[in-house]
Protein backbone atom coordinates (compact mmCIF):
# COMPACT_ATOMS: atom_id res chain seq x y z
CA UNK A 1 0.00 0.00 0.00
CA UNK A 2 1.10 3.09 -0.54
CA UNK A 3 -0.06 6.93 0.25
CA UNK A 4 -0.68 9.16 -2.07
CA UNK A 5 -3.39 12.59 -2.59
CA UNK A 6 -5.46 13.24 -5.72
CA UNK A 7 -4.77 16.86 -7.48
CA UNK A 8 -7.13 18.38 -10.50
CA UNK A 9 -5.33 21.83 -12.05
CA UNK A 10 -8.55 22.46 -13.99
CA UNK A 11 -11.77 22.96 -12.58
CA UNK A 12 -13.59 20.00 -13.88
CA UNK A 13 -10.50 18.40 -14.84
CA UNK A 14 -8.67 14.88 -14.25
CA UNK A 15 -7.10 14.00 -10.48
CA UNK A 16 -4.25 12.87 -10.81
CA UNK A 17 -2.19 11.21 -8.22
CA UNK A 18 0.42 12.50 -6.46
CA UNK A 19 3.49 11.53 -3.47
CA UNK A 20 2.39 13.92 -0.34
CA UNK A 21 6.25 12.94 0.73
CA UNK A 22 5.28 12.59 4.31
CA UNK A 23 3.21 15.44 5.06
CA UNK A 24 -0.60 15.87 5.35
CA UNK A 25 -2.56 17.44 2.78
CA UNK A 26 -6.81 18.47 3.19
CA UNK A 27 -8.96 19.14 0.74
CA UNK A 28 -8.92 21.96 -1.03
CA UNK A 29 -5.18 22.89 -0.39
CA UNK A 30 -3.76 24.02 -4.00
CA UNK A 31 -0.02 22.70 -3.93
CA UNK A 32 2.54 23.24 -6.59
CA UNK A 33 3.52 19.69 -7.95
CA UNK A 34 6.39 18.05 -10.38
CA UNK A 35 4.38 16.97 -13.66
CA UNK A 36 5.54 16.11 -17.14
CA UNK A 37 5.08 20.02 -18.28
CA UNK A 38 7.47 21.22 -15.44
CA UNK A 39 6.20 22.75 -11.93
CA UNK A 40 1.99 23.46 -11.98
CA UNK A 41 -0.04 24.30 -9.46
CA UNK A 42 -2.92 22.53 -8.74
CA UNK A 43 -6.20 21.82 -5.93
CA UNK A 44 -6.23 18.33 -3.51
CA UNK A 45 -9.53 17.03 -4.57
CA UNK A 46 -8.83 13.89 -2.17
CA UNK A 47 -6.79 14.28 0.97
CA UNK A 48 -3.93 11.39 1.90
CA UNK A 49 -5.24 8.06 1.75
CA UNK A 50 -3.77 4.98 0.73
CA UNK A 51 -4.11 2.63 -2.58
CA UNK A 52 -2.60 -0.17 -3.94
CA UNK A 53 0.43 -0.35 -5.12
CA UNK A 54 -0.45 -2.41 -8.62
CA UNK A 55 -3.13 0.81 -9.30
CA UNK A 56 0.01 3.32 -9.47
CA UNK A 57 1.89 4.43 -12.50
CA UNK A 58 5.57 4.91 -11.36
CA UNK A 59 6.95 6.56 -10.83
CA UNK A 60 4.85 8.88 -8.59
CA UNK A 61 5.68 12.73 -8.65
CA UNK A 62 5.93 14.38 -5.68
CA UNK A 63 4.24 17.89 -4.25
CA UNK A 64 7.07 20.39 -3.88
CA UNK A 65 4.91 22.33 -1.56
CA UNK A 66 1.94 24.32 -0.80
CA UNK A 67 1.08 27.34 -2.60
CA UNK A 68 2.15 30.63 -1.53
CA UNK A 69 0.80 33.65 -2.04
CA UNK A 70 3.72 34.66 -4.78
CA UNK A 71 2.28 30.89 -6.68
CA UNK A 72 -1.07 32.28 -6.35
CA UNK A 73 -0.32 35.76 -7.67
CA UNK A 74 1.21 34.15 -10.46
CA UNK A 75 -1.76 32.29 -11.53
CA UNK A 76 -3.68 35.34 -11.66
CA UNK A 77 -1.04 36.97 -13.16
CA UNK A 78 -1.13 34.44 -15.93
CA UNK A 79 -5.05 34.26 -16.48
CA UNK A 80 -4.61 37.82 -17.75
CA UNK A 81 -1.96 37.14 -19.56
CA UNK A 82 -3.79 34.34 -21.36
CA UNK A 83 -6.75 36.81 -22.27
CA UNK A 84 -3.80 39.20 -23.69
CA UNK A 85 -2.73 35.94 -25.65
CA UNK A 86 -5.85 35.45 -26.71
CA UNK A 87 -6.52 38.08 -28.35
CA UNK A 88 -3.01 38.11 -30.17
CA UNK A 89 -3.49 34.41 -31.69
CA UNK A 90 -6.92 35.41 -32.96
CA UNK A 91 -5.41 38.25 -35.26
CA UNK A 92 -2.63 36.08 -36.37
CA UNK A 93 -4.89 33.24 -37.23
CA UNK A 94 -6.91 36.07 -39.49
CA UNK A 95 -3.73 37.55 -40.34
CA UNK A 96 -2.53 33.95 -41.92
CA UNK A 97 -6.14 33.00 -43.25
CA UNK A 98 -5.88 29.51 -41.33
CA UNK A 99 -9.35 27.68 -41.22
CA UNK A 100 -9.23 27.21 -37.72
CA UNK A 101 -11.22 28.35 -34.20
CA UNK A 102 -9.18 29.36 -31.26
CA UNK A 103 -11.30 27.91 -28.24
CA UNK A 104 -8.74 28.97 -25.03
CA UNK A 105 -5.21 29.62 -24.12
CA UNK A 106 -3.36 28.06 -21.30
CA UNK A 107 0.02 28.93 -19.87
CA UNK A 108 1.97 26.62 -18.33
CA UNK A 109 2.74 28.09 -14.10
CA UNK A 110 6.38 28.19 -14.99
CA UNK A 111 5.37 30.55 -17.91
CA UNK A 112 7.75 28.25 -20.15
CA UNK A 113 5.21 27.38 -22.64
CA UNK A 114 1.68 28.73 -24.22
CA UNK A 115 -0.78 26.29 -25.41
CA UNK A 116 -3.43 27.14 -27.41
CA UNK A 117 -6.10 25.24 -28.10
CA UNK A 118 -8.41 25.16 -31.38
CA UNK A 119 -10.66 23.23 -33.35
CA UNK A 120 -10.52 22.57 -37.46
CA UNK A 121 -12.82 20.41 -39.94
CA UNK A 122 -9.16 18.93 -40.67
CA UNK A 123 -5.48 19.66 -40.59
CA UNK A 124 -4.12 23.21 -40.49
CA UNK A 125 -0.91 23.63 -41.18
CA UNK A 126 0.36 26.37 -38.81
CA UNK A 127 3.93 26.29 -38.64
CA UNK A 128 4.18 30.41 -39.63
CA UNK A 129 1.49 30.88 -37.51
CA UNK A 130 3.87 29.18 -34.48
CA UNK A 131 6.64 31.30 -35.89
CA UNK A 132 4.87 34.10 -35.56
CA UNK A 133 3.67 33.79 -31.90
CA UNK A 134 7.20 33.19 -30.99
CA UNK A 135 8.12 35.97 -32.14
CA UNK A 136 5.80 37.76 -29.92
CA UNK A 137 5.95 35.69 -26.64
CA UNK A 138 9.51 34.44 -26.43
CA UNK A 139 8.58 31.31 -25.02
CA UNK A 140 7.79 27.97 -26.29
CA UNK A 141 4.46 27.98 -28.05
CA UNK A 142 2.02 24.82 -28.88
CA UNK A 143 -0.51 24.71 -30.59
CA UNK A 144 -3.04 21.33 -29.66
CA UNK A 145 -5.94 20.69 -31.76
CA UNK A 146 -9.35 19.25 -29.74
CA UNK A 147 -12.83 17.63 -30.78
CA UNK A 148 -16.11 19.32 -30.22
CA UNK A 149 -16.68 17.20 -27.00
CA UNK A 150 -13.36 19.44 -25.19
CA UNK A 151 -14.48 22.34 -27.00
CA UNK A 152 -18.25 22.31 -25.22
CA UNK A 153 -16.17 21.55 -21.94
CA UNK A 154 -14.08 24.14 -22.00
CA UNK A 155 -16.55 26.99 -23.02
CA UNK A 156 -19.86 25.96 -20.92
CA UNK A 157 -23.35 26.59 -21.68
CA UNK A 158 -26.72 24.78 -20.88
CA UNK A 159 -27.99 21.42 -22.18
CA UNK A 160 -31.41 20.84 -23.67
CA UNK A 161 -32.36 20.06 -19.79
CA UNK A 162 -31.71 24.06 -19.01
CA UNK A 163 -28.48 22.71 -16.58
CA UNK A 164 -24.71 23.66 -17.41
CA UNK A 165 -23.28 21.44 -19.24
CA UNK A 166 -22.76 17.69 -17.33
CA UNK A 167 -18.74 18.05 -19.16
CA UNK A 168 -18.24 21.91 -17.25
CA UNK A 169 -19.96 20.76 -14.14
CA UNK A 170 -18.69 17.27 -13.36
CA UNK A 171 -17.78 15.29 -15.67
CA UNK A 172 -14.07 14.71 -15.07
CA UNK A 173 -13.79 12.22 -18.40
CA UNK A 174 -15.63 11.40 -21.85
CA UNK A 175 -17.04 8.01 -21.58
CA UNK A 176 -18.14 6.37 -24.93
CA UNK A 177 -21.86 6.80 -25.75
CA UNK A 178 -23.46 5.06 -28.71
CA UNK A 179 -26.57 4.98 -30.92
CA UNK A 180 -27.80 1.80 -28.92
CA UNK A 181 -27.74 3.31 -25.78
CA UNK A 182 -30.66 5.90 -27.19
CA UNK A 183 -32.46 2.52 -29.18
CA UNK A 184 -32.64 0.80 -26.04
CA UNK A 185 -33.93 3.48 -24.00
CA UNK A 186 -36.51 3.93 -26.05
CA UNK A 187 -35.74 7.82 -27.44
CA UNK A 188 -36.59 8.84 -30.40
CA UNK A 189 -33.16 8.52 -33.27
CA UNK A 190 -33.58 12.03 -33.79
CA UNK A 191 -29.96 13.86 -34.25
CA UNK A 192 -31.78 16.94 -32.81
CA UNK A 193 -33.37 14.78 -29.62
CA UNK A 194 -30.50 13.45 -28.62
CA UNK A 195 -27.33 15.12 -29.13
CA UNK A 196 -25.77 17.92 -27.02
CA UNK A 197 -24.56 21.22 -27.38
CA UNK A 198 -21.33 19.64 -28.92
CA UNK A 199 -23.12 17.78 -31.62
CA UNK A 200 -22.62 14.51 -30.34
CA UNK A 201 -24.41 12.16 -28.54
CA UNK A 202 -25.27 13.86 -24.97
CA UNK A 203 -22.90 12.04 -22.47
CA UNK A 204 -26.29 11.46 -19.93
CA UNK A 205 -26.93 8.78 -22.11
CA UNK A 206 -24.93 7.03 -20.45
CA UNK A 207 -26.04 7.73 -16.55
CA UNK A 208 -28.88 5.39 -16.22
CA UNK A 209 -27.61 2.99 -19.29
CA UNK A 210 -26.42 0.03 -16.73
CA UNK A 211 -30.48 -0.21 -15.62
CA UNK A 212 -31.99 -0.21 -18.91
CA UNK A 213 -29.35 -3.05 -19.83
CA UNK A 214 -31.25 -4.90 -16.67
CA UNK A 215 -34.55 -4.40 -17.33
CA UNK A 216 -33.97 -5.35 -21.31
CA UNK A 217 -32.80 -8.73 -19.88
CA UNK A 218 -36.32 -9.04 -17.84
CA UNK A 219 -38.70 -7.53 -20.17
CA UNK A 220 -39.71 -9.37 -23.12
CA UNK A 221 -38.53 -7.10 -26.26
CA UNK A 222 -40.98 -6.08 -29.26
CA UNK A 223 -41.49 -9.24 -31.22
CA UNK A 224 -41.04 -11.44 -28.72
CA UNK A 225 -43.46 -14.74 -29.08
CA UNK A 226 -44.99 -15.21 -24.89
CA UNK A 227 -47.54 -16.67 -23.27
CA UNK A 228 -50.05 -15.38 -20.84
CA UNK A 229 -53.26 -16.09 -19.42
CA UNK A 230 -55.58 -15.27 -21.94
CA UNK A 231 -52.91 -17.46 -24.28
CA UNK A 232 -50.35 -17.05 -26.47
CA UNK A 233 -49.58 -13.53 -28.74
CA UNK A 234 -46.59 -11.37 -29.75
CA UNK A 235 -45.77 -8.56 -27.93
CA UNK A 236 -46.28 -5.21 -29.91
CA UNK A 237 -45.12 -2.72 -27.59
CA UNK A 238 -43.18 -2.17 -24.04
CA UNK A 239 -42.53 0.42 -21.30
CA UNK A 240 -39.26 -0.88 -19.35
CA UNK A 241 -39.88 1.50 -16.72
CA UNK A 242 -43.35 0.59 -15.61
CA UNK A 243 -42.77 -2.97 -16.94
CA UNK A 244 -46.17 -2.88 -18.87
CA UNK A 245 -46.28 -5.05 -22.34
CA UNK A 246 -48.71 -5.00 -24.80
CA UNK A 247 -49.60 -8.29 -27.00
CA UNK A 248 -51.24 -9.09 -29.73
CA UNK A 249 -52.95 -12.36 -28.81
CA UNK A 250 -52.99 -15.11 -31.69
CA UNK A 251 -56.80 -15.64 -31.03
CA UNK A 252 -57.51 -12.40 -31.80
CA UNK A 253 -55.35 -10.43 -34.16
CA UNK A 254 -57.79 -7.92 -34.88
CA UNK A 255 -58.11 -6.85 -31.53
CA UNK A 256 -56.99 -3.84 -29.11
CA UNK A 257 -53.59 -5.48 -27.80
CA UNK A 258 -53.95 -6.74 -24.40
CA UNK A 259 -51.54 -5.10 -21.28
CA UNK A 260 -49.79 -7.61 -19.20
CA UNK A 261 -46.94 -7.18 -16.52
CA UNK A 262 -43.78 -8.62 -17.46
CA UNK A 263 -44.02 -10.87 -14.58
CA UNK A 264 -47.54 -12.07 -15.84
CA UNK A 265 -46.32 -13.36 -18.97
CA UNK A 266 -43.48 -16.09 -20.22
CA UNK A 267 -41.05 -15.90 -23.42
CA UNK A 268 -41.19 -18.64 -25.80
CA UNK A 269 -38.94 -16.90 -27.97
CA UNK A 270 -37.66 -13.60 -27.73
CA UNK A 271 -37.60 -10.30 -30.05
CA UNK A 272 -34.03 -8.30 -31.45
CA UNK A 273 -33.45 -5.11 -31.21
CA UNK A 274 -31.83 -3.67 -33.80
CA UNK A 275 -30.80 -0.28 -35.45
CA UNK A 276 -31.42 0.06 -39.24
CA UNK A 277 -28.85 0.63 -41.59
CA UNK A 278 -30.62 4.02 -42.59
CA UNK A 279 -30.93 5.40 -38.97
CA UNK A 280 -27.11 4.38 -38.82
CA UNK A 281 -26.53 6.55 -41.60
CA UNK A 282 -28.22 9.22 -40.54
CA UNK A 283 -26.68 9.29 -37.25
CA UNK A 284 -23.13 8.17 -37.97
CA UNK A 285 -21.67 11.82 -37.09
CA UNK A 286 -23.18 12.50 -33.78
CA UNK A 287 -21.41 8.90 -32.36
CA UNK A 288 -17.90 10.35 -33.35
CA UNK A 289 -16.06 11.34 -30.43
Amino acid sequence: MTEVIGVRFKEVGKVYTFDPVGQQFAKGTQVVVETARGLECGTVMDANHMVEDDTLVAPLKPIVRVATEADIKRIADNAEREKKAFKVCEEKIRKHELDMKLIDVEYTFDNKKILFYFTADGRVDFRDLVKDLAAVFRTRIELRQIGVRDEAKMIGGLGICGRPLCCTEHLCDFQPVSIKMAKEQGLSLNPTKISGTCGRLMCCLKYEQESYEHLLKITPKVGAVVDTKEGRGTVVDTNLISGQIKVCLDKSPDAVPSTFNRRQVKTLRDGKMSISKAEREALKNIEKD
